[in-house]
Protein backbone atom coordinates (compact mmCIF):
# COMPACT_ATOMS: atom_id res chain seq x y z
CA UNK A 1 0.00 0.00 0.00
CA UNK A 2 1.49 3.88 -1.01
CA UNK A 3 2.16 5.34 2.31
CA UNK A 4 -0.72 7.82 1.93
CA UNK A 5 -0.64 8.54 5.87
CA UNK A 6 3.00 10.03 6.35
CA UNK A 7 2.04 13.86 6.41
CA UNK A 8 3.75 16.55 4.66
CA UNK A 9 6.41 18.98 5.30
CA UNK A 10 5.25 22.31 6.18
CA UNK A 11 8.74 23.92 6.74
CA UNK A 12 12.18 22.85 8.38
CA UNK A 13 14.50 24.33 10.29
CA UNK A 14 16.96 26.84 8.65
CA UNK A 15 20.31 25.21 9.62
CA UNK A 16 19.03 22.15 7.99
CA UNK A 17 17.49 23.68 5.13
CA UNK A 18 21.31 25.69 4.59
CA UNK A 19 22.42 21.70 4.65
CA UNK A 20 20.10 20.43 1.73
CA UNK A 21 21.00 23.12 -0.35
CA UNK A 22 24.63 22.85 -0.02
CA UNK A 23 24.62 19.41 -0.67
CA UNK A 24 22.08 19.56 -3.73
CA UNK A 25 24.30 22.16 -5.14
CA UNK A 26 27.63 19.94 -4.56
CA UNK A 27 25.98 17.00 -6.18
CA UNK A 28 23.67 17.32 -8.36
CA UNK A 29 24.17 16.33 -11.89
CA UNK A 30 20.93 17.21 -13.83
CA UNK A 31 18.81 20.08 -14.33
CA UNK A 32 14.62 20.06 -13.62
CA UNK A 33 12.09 21.55 -15.53
CA UNK A 34 9.75 24.41 -14.08
CA UNK A 35 6.57 21.13 -14.68
CA UNK A 36 6.03 21.08 -10.76
CA UNK A 37 6.33 24.81 -10.29
CA UNK A 38 3.34 25.36 -13.57
CA UNK A 39 0.89 22.49 -11.57
CA UNK A 40 1.76 24.59 -8.26
CA UNK A 41 0.24 28.01 -9.89
CA UNK A 42 -2.40 26.19 -11.89
CA UNK A 43 -3.47 24.08 -8.95
CA UNK A 44 -3.13 21.00 -10.67
CA UNK A 45 -3.71 21.26 -14.09
CA UNK A 46 -2.10 19.53 -16.41
CA UNK A 47 1.51 18.33 -14.97
CA UNK A 48 4.29 16.29 -16.08
CA UNK A 49 6.68 14.40 -13.72
CA UNK A 50 10.06 12.99 -14.31
CA UNK A 51 10.58 9.78 -12.71
CA UNK A 52 14.45 8.84 -12.20
CA UNK A 53 16.12 5.53 -11.49
CA UNK A 54 19.33 3.78 -12.31
CA UNK A 55 17.91 0.29 -13.56
CA UNK A 56 17.84 -1.11 -16.92
CA UNK A 57 14.68 -1.22 -18.79
CA UNK A 58 14.72 -5.05 -18.92
CA UNK A 59 14.85 -4.75 -14.99
CA UNK A 60 11.81 -5.27 -13.22
CA UNK A 61 12.29 -2.62 -10.97
CA UNK A 62 11.70 -0.54 -14.70
CA UNK A 63 9.38 -2.46 -16.38
CA UNK A 64 6.99 -3.57 -13.58
CA UNK A 65 8.11 -0.67 -11.01
CA UNK A 66 8.17 2.67 -13.01
CA UNK A 67 6.56 1.34 -15.82
CA UNK A 68 3.71 0.54 -14.68
CA UNK A 69 3.21 3.84 -12.19
CA UNK A 70 3.86 5.59 -15.31
CA UNK A 71 1.26 3.39 -17.34
CA UNK A 72 -1.64 3.81 -14.59
CA UNK A 73 -0.71 7.68 -14.30
CA UNK A 74 -1.94 7.96 -17.73
CA UNK A 75 -4.81 5.77 -17.90
CA UNK A 76 -6.65 7.63 -14.94
CA UNK A 77 -6.83 10.61 -17.79
CA UNK A 78 -6.26 13.29 -14.40
CA UNK A 79 -3.58 15.64 -16.51
CA UNK A 80 -0.61 14.14 -14.84
CA UNK A 81 2.14 12.60 -16.97
CA UNK A 82 4.89 10.61 -15.57
CA UNK A 83 7.76 10.79 -18.05
CA UNK A 84 10.44 8.03 -16.61
CA UNK A 85 14.80 8.21 -17.04
CA UNK A 86 15.95 4.72 -16.67
CA UNK A 87 19.09 3.86 -15.94
CA UNK A 88 20.85 6.82 -14.60
CA UNK A 89 20.05 9.45 -17.62
CA UNK A 90 20.10 12.12 -14.55
CA UNK A 91 22.84 11.10 -12.75
CA UNK A 92 23.96 9.01 -9.84
CA UNK A 93 22.10 8.25 -6.85
CA UNK A 94 24.08 10.23 -4.47
CA UNK A 95 23.22 13.44 -7.14
CA UNK A 96 20.19 12.00 -7.71
CA UNK A 97 18.75 12.45 -4.49
CA UNK A 98 20.42 15.87 -3.85
CA UNK A 99 18.33 16.85 -6.79
CA UNK A 100 14.95 15.50 -5.60
CA UNK A 101 15.51 17.91 -2.50
CA UNK A 102 16.36 20.97 -4.68
CA UNK A 103 13.65 20.52 -6.97
CA UNK A 104 15.36 19.72 -10.25
CA UNK A 105 14.11 16.29 -10.18
CA UNK A 106 10.63 15.24 -9.56
CA UNK A 107 10.72 11.30 -8.62
CA UNK A 108 12.72 8.78 -8.23
CA UNK A 109 13.33 5.27 -7.16
CA UNK A 110 16.19 4.86 -4.66
CA UNK A 111 17.32 2.73 -2.36
CA UNK A 112 18.08 3.32 1.36
CA UNK A 113 21.12 3.99 1.33
CA UNK A 114 21.64 6.88 -0.65
CA UNK A 115 18.94 8.47 1.05
CA UNK A 116 20.96 7.95 3.97
CA UNK A 117 23.02 10.56 2.51
CA UNK A 118 20.30 13.27 3.20
CA UNK A 119 18.74 11.74 6.84
CA UNK A 120 20.71 8.90 8.66
CA UNK A 121 17.91 7.15 10.13
CA UNK A 122 16.95 5.82 6.89
CA UNK A 123 20.12 4.12 5.81
CA UNK A 124 18.70 1.03 8.75
CA UNK A 125 16.87 -0.32 6.03
CA UNK A 126 19.44 -1.72 4.45
CA UNK A 127 21.23 -3.04 7.57
CA UNK A 128 22.21 -6.78 6.71
CA UNK A 129 19.71 -9.17 7.70
CA UNK A 130 16.97 -6.54 8.95
CA UNK A 131 14.38 -7.79 7.02
CA UNK A 132 13.78 -11.58 6.56
CA UNK A 133 12.26 -11.25 3.06
CA UNK A 134 9.97 -9.06 0.63
CA UNK A 135 6.65 -9.87 2.45
CA UNK A 136 8.46 -8.66 5.86
CA UNK A 137 9.44 -5.39 3.83
CA UNK A 138 5.93 -4.92 2.84
CA UNK A 139 4.56 -5.34 6.39
CA UNK A 140 6.83 -2.96 7.68
CA UNK A 141 6.11 -0.63 5.16
CA UNK A 142 2.40 -0.85 5.70
CA UNK A 143 2.22 -0.77 9.56
CA UNK A 144 2.46 2.31 12.13
CA UNK A 145 6.33 0.91 12.33
CA UNK A 146 7.12 3.02 9.41
CA UNK A 147 5.28 6.52 10.45
CA UNK A 148 8.12 7.77 12.49
CA UNK A 149 11.16 7.11 9.93
CA UNK A 150 8.97 8.45 6.61
CA UNK A 151 7.78 11.15 8.98
CA UNK A 152 11.17 12.56 9.87
CA UNK A 153 12.35 11.91 6.12
CA UNK A 154 10.07 14.14 5.34
CA UNK A 155 10.58 16.91 7.94
CA UNK A 156 14.30 16.75 7.24
CA UNK A 157 14.51 16.74 3.64
CA UNK A 158 10.92 18.05 2.46
CA UNK A 159 10.80 14.63 0.40
CA UNK A 160 7.64 12.96 0.75
CA UNK A 161 7.64 8.96 0.29
CA UNK A 162 5.13 7.55 -1.93
CA UNK A 163 5.94 3.67 -1.31
CA UNK A 164 8.24 0.82 -0.88
CA UNK A 165 8.98 -3.01 -2.23
CA UNK A 166 11.26 -4.70 -2.05
CA UNK A 167 13.68 -5.83 -5.31
CA UNK A 168 14.76 -9.02 -3.96
CA UNK A 169 17.60 -10.38 -1.56
CA UNK A 170 21.45 -9.72 -2.60
CA UNK A 171 23.43 -12.62 -2.49
CA UNK A 172 27.38 -13.14 -2.18
CA UNK A 173 29.08 -13.99 -5.77
CA UNK A 174 32.70 -15.26 -5.73
CA UNK A 175 35.21 -17.81 -7.47
CA UNK A 176 34.30 -19.98 -4.21
CA UNK A 177 31.73 -20.63 -2.47
CA UNK A 178 30.44 -18.85 0.62
CA UNK A 179 28.48 -20.89 3.66
CA UNK A 180 29.50 -19.71 6.23
CA UNK A 181 31.12 -16.25 7.74
CA UNK A 182 34.50 -17.87 8.11
CA UNK A 183 34.00 -18.40 4.29
CA UNK A 184 34.27 -15.00 4.03
CA UNK A 185 38.30 -14.66 5.15
CA UNK A 186 40.80 -13.94 3.11
CA UNK A 187 38.33 -12.44 -0.06
CA UNK A 188 38.59 -9.48 -1.35
CA UNK A 189 34.67 -8.65 -0.97
CA UNK A 190 33.28 -5.61 -3.20
CA UNK A 191 30.42 -3.47 -0.94
CA UNK A 192 29.08 -0.26 -2.20
CA UNK A 193 30.53 2.82 -0.62
CA UNK A 194 28.24 3.67 2.08
CA UNK A 195 28.29 3.75 5.76
CA UNK A 196 25.15 1.13 5.95
CA UNK A 197 26.71 -1.05 3.04
CA UNK A 198 30.66 -1.27 4.46
CA UNK A 199 28.81 -1.73 8.14
CA UNK A 200 26.87 -4.84 6.79
CA UNK A 201 30.55 -6.27 5.62
CA UNK A 202 31.84 -5.79 9.15
CA UNK A 203 28.52 -7.46 10.23
CA UNK A 204 28.86 -10.65 8.09
CA UNK A 205 33.09 -10.86 8.62
CA UNK A 206 33.55 -9.78 5.10
CA UNK A 207 36.95 -7.64 3.82
CA UNK A 208 34.90 -4.52 2.26
CA UNK A 209 37.00 -3.37 -0.96
CA UNK A 210 35.09 -0.08 -2.39
CA UNK A 211 34.56 -0.14 -6.49
CA UNK A 212 32.07 1.40 -8.10
CA UNK A 213 29.40 -0.49 -9.25
CA UNK A 214 30.32 0.73 -13.02
CA UNK A 215 33.60 -0.69 -12.77
CA UNK A 216 32.61 -4.22 -10.82
CA UNK A 217 32.92 -6.21 -14.04
CA UNK A 218 35.98 -5.21 -14.76
CA UNK A 219 36.97 -5.20 -11.08
CA UNK A 220 36.09 -8.85 -10.64
CA UNK A 221 37.91 -9.97 -14.28
CA UNK A 222 40.92 -8.10 -13.32
CA UNK A 223 41.17 -9.66 -10.06
CA UNK A 224 40.99 -6.21 -8.33
CA UNK A 225 37.93 -8.00 -6.05
CA UNK A 226 37.92 -11.66 -5.63
CA UNK A 227 33.84 -11.19 -4.54
CA UNK A 228 30.44 -9.12 -4.19
CA UNK A 229 27.02 -8.94 -3.24
CA UNK A 230 24.47 -7.92 -5.30
CA UNK A 231 20.19 -8.98 -5.95
CA UNK A 232 20.15 -11.35 -8.68
CA UNK A 233 18.49 -9.30 -11.45
CA UNK A 234 21.62 -6.99 -10.76
CA UNK A 235 23.97 -9.97 -11.26
CA UNK A 236 22.47 -10.81 -14.47
CA UNK A 237 21.76 -7.29 -16.06
CA UNK A 238 25.82 -6.80 -15.20
CA UNK A 239 26.74 -10.19 -16.73
CA UNK A 240 28.75 -10.84 -13.63
CA UNK A 241 28.32 -14.71 -14.31
CA UNK A 242 30.91 -14.19 -16.92
CA UNK A 243 33.46 -13.44 -14.52
CA UNK A 244 32.35 -15.50 -11.26
CA UNK A 245 32.15 -19.21 -10.66
CA UNK A 246 29.44 -19.11 -7.76
CA UNK A 247 26.46 -17.51 -6.16
CA UNK A 248 26.07 -18.54 -2.40
CA UNK A 249 22.33 -18.08 -1.42
CA UNK A 250 22.73 -15.92 1.47
CA UNK A 251 19.53 -13.83 1.20
CA UNK A 252 21.60 -11.43 3.54
CA UNK A 253 20.05 -7.81 2.65
CA UNK A 254 16.51 -6.69 1.33
CA UNK A 255 17.30 -4.44 -1.57
CA UNK A 256 14.75 -1.81 -0.92
CA UNK A 257 13.38 0.96 -3.35
CA UNK A 258 11.71 3.97 -2.09
CA UNK A 259 9.68 5.61 -4.28
CA UNK A 260 10.40 9.51 -3.37
CA UNK A 261 8.74 12.88 -4.49
CA UNK A 262 9.85 16.39 -4.02
CA UNK A 263 8.23 18.60 -1.81
CA UNK A 264 7.12 20.98 -4.92
CA UNK A 265 6.14 18.42 -7.09
CA UNK A 266 4.17 17.01 -4.54
CA UNK A 267 2.21 20.00 -3.57
CA UNK A 268 1.94 21.20 -7.31
CA UNK A 269 -0.60 18.78 -7.55
CA UNK A 270 -4.51 18.49 -7.34
CA UNK A 271 -5.70 16.50 -4.44
CA UNK A 272 -6.46 13.94 -7.42
CA UNK A 273 -3.90 13.35 -9.01
CA UNK A 274 -1.77 12.86 -5.85
CA UNK A 275 -4.76 9.98 -5.16
CA UNK A 276 -4.09 8.93 -8.70
CA UNK A 277 -0.36 8.94 -8.36
CA UNK A 278 -0.91 6.91 -4.84
CA UNK A 279 -3.12 4.38 -6.93
CA UNK A 280 0.06 4.18 -8.83
CA UNK A 281 2.57 3.26 -7.14
CA UNK A 282 0.18 1.00 -4.81
CA UNK A 283 -0.32 -0.74 -8.71
CA UNK A 284 3.15 -1.11 -8.98
CA UNK A 285 4.13 -2.35 -5.14
CA UNK A 286 1.58 -5.14 -5.92
CA UNK A 287 3.70 -6.51 -8.81
CA UNK A 288 7.39 -5.15 -8.21
CA UNK A 289 8.22 -8.44 -6.16
CA UNK A 290 6.72 -11.32 -8.13
CA UNK A 291 8.35 -10.06 -11.19
CA UNK A 292 11.52 -10.17 -9.44
CA UNK A 293 10.94 -13.57 -7.97
CA UNK A 294 10.09 -14.51 -11.70
CA UNK A 295 13.12 -13.24 -12.96
CA UNK A 296 15.34 -14.64 -10.07
CA UNK A 297 13.74 -18.18 -11.00
CA UNK A 298 14.39 -17.86 -14.71
CA UNK A 299 17.82 -16.84 -13.86
CA UNK A 300 18.77 -18.95 -11.88
CA UNK A 301 17.69 -21.91 -14.01
CA UNK A 302 19.61 -20.48 -16.94
CA UNK A 303 22.76 -20.22 -14.79
CA UNK A 304 22.12 -23.88 -13.21
CA UNK A 305 21.65 -25.37 -17.15
CA UNK A 306 24.31 -23.54 -18.43
CA UNK A 307 26.89 -23.96 -15.90
CA UNK A 308 27.89 -20.09 -15.96
CA UNK A 309 27.16 -19.71 -12.01
CA UNK A 310 27.35 -22.90 -9.58
CA UNK A 311 24.39 -21.94 -7.41
CA UNK A 312 25.27 -22.61 -3.43
CA UNK A 313 22.11 -23.51 -1.46
CA UNK A 314 23.18 -25.07 1.58
CA UNK A 315 24.17 -21.32 2.91
CA UNK A 316 24.19 -21.00 6.77
CA UNK A 317 22.14 -18.37 6.95
CA UNK A 318 21.44 -18.65 10.62
CA UNK A 319 24.99 -18.77 11.81
CA UNK A 320 25.27 -15.08 9.31
CA UNK A 321 22.03 -13.45 10.91
CA UNK A 322 22.99 -14.15 14.37
CA UNK A 323 26.93 -13.12 13.95
CA UNK A 324 24.77 -9.43 12.17
CA UNK A 325 22.24 -9.28 14.87
CA UNK A 326 24.88 -8.83 17.88
CA UNK A 327 27.07 -6.70 15.85
CA UNK A 328 24.35 -4.15 14.43
CA UNK A 329 22.86 -3.87 18.16
CA UNK A 330 26.30 -3.08 19.42
CA UNK A 331 27.09 -0.48 17.15
CA UNK A 332 24.04 1.49 16.05
CA UNK A 333 23.51 4.29 17.88
CA UNK A 334 20.59 4.95 19.86
CA UNK A 335 18.62 6.31 16.68
CA UNK A 336 19.46 3.90 14.25
CA UNK A 337 18.66 1.03 17.10
CA UNK A 338 14.97 2.24 17.18
CA UNK A 339 14.59 1.78 13.40
CA UNK A 340 16.49 -1.60 13.27
CA UNK A 341 14.19 -2.57 16.13
CA UNK A 342 10.85 -1.27 15.03
CA UNK A 343 11.66 -3.15 11.45
CA UNK A 344 12.36 -6.42 13.82
CA UNK A 345 9.36 -5.64 15.70
CA UNK A 346 7.39 -6.68 12.08
CA UNK A 347 9.25 -9.96 11.39
CA UNK A 348 6.88 -13.23 10.90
Amino acid sequence: MALRNQPTRTQRGTASAACLLALATALSACGGDDSSEAGEESGGGDVSLQLAHSYTEDQPQHRCGAQVIADTVADADVGLTIEIFPASQLGADADRIASVVSGDIDMDIQGASALGAVYEPVAVLDAAYAFDDSDHLARFFDSDASEDLLTGFEDETGVHTLGAWSAGMRQFTANEPIREPGDLEGLRMRFPNSPQFLMNAEALGADATEVAYEELFLALQQGTVDGQENPITNIAASNLQEVQDYISMSNHQANSNLVIIGADAWNGLSEEQQETLEDAVDAAEEQVPQCVADDEETTLAEWSESGDLEVVDDVDVETFRTQADTYLRDNFDEEQLAVYEAIRGEAG
